[in-house]
C-alpha cells in the first residue's frame, strides 16, 4: 500500500442536493397524511441502500404500498432521482479533476440501487476517480467502519494516508475513528484548502484535523 489519497462523498459534496419537497407533493397528490410515504417505504429504502433488493422489487413495493399505476410509478421515480442526483458541484469537481496524478482518488457514498448507472451517465464520476464504493454494492453504509475499510482496500492505501470528505458529521467522526483524516464539507473554499494542505503535508498519524 502506498500513496496519498483523497476520498469524496457524493450527495451534498460532489452533488448539491437540496430538498425539493417531492415527497410532500406526492403525499398531497395521493391524499396521504404527512410522513406516510417514508413510513410505508422505510424498510424498502433501507434495503435499497444496502443492495438487498433490486430496482424491480423497489418498483413492485411502491406499486403495492402506495397504489401507483405505471404512469404514477414512472413519475414518482423521476422525482426521486431528480432530488437524489441534484446538480453538480462544478468547482469541487473541477478541482478533483486537477488532482489526477497528484494522489489516489476515490468515492465512498451511501447510495441506492440504480445510483451507479445514473451518476455515471450524468456525471461520469467513474472518469473522475479511480474507485467508487457504493453502499448498495458492498452491503454496508457509513458510518459503519467496514465502509471505510472497503474504500481503503479498493484503493490499496493506508487509512492514515487518506483524507475523507463528507457533509455529515457522524460520518466524518467515523472516518477518523477508522484511522483516516477527515474533513467536514461546509463550502468549496475550505474544502479545497484542506485538500491542498493534505497533499502538501501527507499523512499525520497523531493529529485529527478538521
Amino acid at each position: 500500500m502506498a500513496g496519498t489519497c483523497v476520498v469524496f462523498d457524493i450527495g451534498g459534496v460532489l452533488e448539491l442536493t437540496p430538498e425539493t419537497g417531492w415527497v410532500q407533493r406526492w403525499e398531497e397528490r395521493l391524499e396521504l397524511s404527512p410522513g406516510t410515504v417514508h413510513e410505508r417505504m422505510r424498510d424498502v429504502w433501507r434495503a435499497g441502500s444496502v443492495g438487498s433488493i433490486g430496482e424491480r422489487e423497489v418498483h413492485e413495493q411502491l406499486t403495492a404500498r402506495l397504489g401507483l399505476d405505471a404512469h404514477g410509478l414512472e413519475s414518482f421515480m423521476a422525482d426521486l432521482w431528480t432530488e437524489y442526483l441534484g446538480t453538480p458541484n462544478e468547482e469541487l469537481i473541477a478541482h478533483a479533476r486537477g488532482l489526477r496524478g497528484r494522489c489516489r482518488l476515490g468515492i465512498l457514498s451511501n447510495s441506492f440501487v440504480g445510483a451507479r448507472e445514473r451518476e455515471t451517465s450524468r456525471y461520469r464520476f467513474d472518469e473522475l476517480v479511480e474507485r467508487i464504493v457504493y453502499s448498495h454494492e458492498i452491503g454496508v453504509e457509513k458510518p459503519d467502519p467496514r465502509a471505510f475499510d472497503a474504500v481503503c482496500a479498493a484503493l490499496d492505501v493506508r487509512p492514515e494516508s487518506c483524507l475523507f470528505i463528507d457533509d455529515v458529521e457522524v460520518n466524518v467522526e467515523a472516518a477518523r475513528t477508522a484511522g483516516m483524516q477527515a474533513h467536514l464539507f461546509e463550502d468549496n473554499a475550505r474544502t479545497i484548502a484542506r485538500i491542498e494542505t493534505h497533499l502538501a503535508t501527507g499523512p499525520d498519524r497523531s493529529a485529527r484535523p478538521r
